[in-house]
């Protein structure tokens, strides 16, 4: 029961490991932040109130004839824009801070960047597989009912595949962290970032590689456990069976009612030498059971 209860556990982290893993790698929020762009100049009517661009104080803008003057200065010329990146797209919140554009990420990195970028993306469809994998193989040994060694096979391939997995993902977030910094600061202007932070599919991500190495640690923990258990029963029965045939060995039926007998003691000096004889025996851990001898025997000997 303690050991089923093991594998229960091990297969939930596992499950959560890879719900995790795959919201994290099919969402855009592994960071996020904002970018100070300039304002569009706006068109339509002067009476309307627009934020998002810059005005003049005329609609004839092609009129030379009139000075055209904004009414915004400083930093009234900006828009502070949000953006989230994630290892497929790139979105970014339109001039009118209403929808948003998408771009592949991909596209934005640098070109000496986009080959950290591809292994990043083999690494971590690599780490949602082999997690699988051990998903797999541990849901059959919970409902596996059969011999005990089939259970410890599955065991021992369901940890390595959950090691794997893990040190596949840690390695594949490694290289997004890496390849993002790099591009924050090569990237093009048009999409470097004023301020930015990780977000909430970034936690997802390491919370994954978390559960993968609990689960990893249980299953080795739960195999070792068992392996253990298995020596030390093994060594129980080696050292009863020493024992046995060190009884077996040490003198047959035979030979002990023989030297019983011969001890029987005539004289008083022969009885001295008989209690000291039975002290030895004593020693020797030699037992006599007279229920266990033929009836002749037991009464001659009485």
């Amino acid at each position: 029961m303690d050991r089923r209860r093991r594998a229960s556990l091990a297969l939930t982290l596992n499950f959560i490991a890879l719900l995790l893993a795959v919201s994290a790698l099919t969402t855009s929020y592994w960071c996020e932040g904002t970018r100070k762009v300039v304002k569009p100049f706006c068109t339509g009517p002067v009476t309307l109130r627009q934020t998002h661009c810059i005005r003049y104080n005329s609609t004839n803008v092609n009129d030379s004839r009139l000075v055209q003057y904004i009414w915004e200065t400083g930093e009234d010329k900006f828009v502070m824009r949000k953006f989230h990146t994630g290892i497929w797209f790139s979105c970014e919140q339109n001039v009118n801070l209403i929808g948003e554009k998408c771009r592949s990420f991909l596209n934005i990195a640098p070109s000496h960047e986009r080959g950290v970028l591809w292994l990043c993306i083999v690494a971590e469809c690599l780490y949602i597989l082999l997690l699988a994998t051990g998903g797999i193989l541990m849901s059959i040994e919970v409902c596996h009912f059969g011999n005990v060694i089939d259970g410890l096979k599955l065991n021992a391939f369901a940890a390595i595949f959950t090691v794997l997995s893990g040190l596949l993902g840690m390695v594949a977030h490694m290289m997004f962290t890496t390849a993002f910094q790099l591009t924050v600061s090569l990237g093009p202007e048009d999409w470097k970032p004023q301020t930015w932070d990780y977000s909430w599919s970034y936690i997802l991500a390491w919370s994954s590689f978390t559960a993968c190495m609990a689960s990893s640690v249980t299953t080795i923990n739960r195999y070792t456990k068992t392996i253990l258990e298995f020596k030390h029963k093994r060594r129980n029965i080696e050292k009863n069976l020493k024992i046995k045939q060190k009884l077996l060995d040490l003198e047959s039926t035979d030979q002990v009612w023989d030297m019983y007998i011969s001890s029987v003691p005539s004289t008083a000096e022969e009885l001295l030498d008989l209690s000291s004889t039975s002290r030895k025996l004593s020693n020797t851990s030699v037992f006599l059971d007279l229920n266990d001898l033929p009836d002749p025997q037991g009464e001659e000997y009485c």
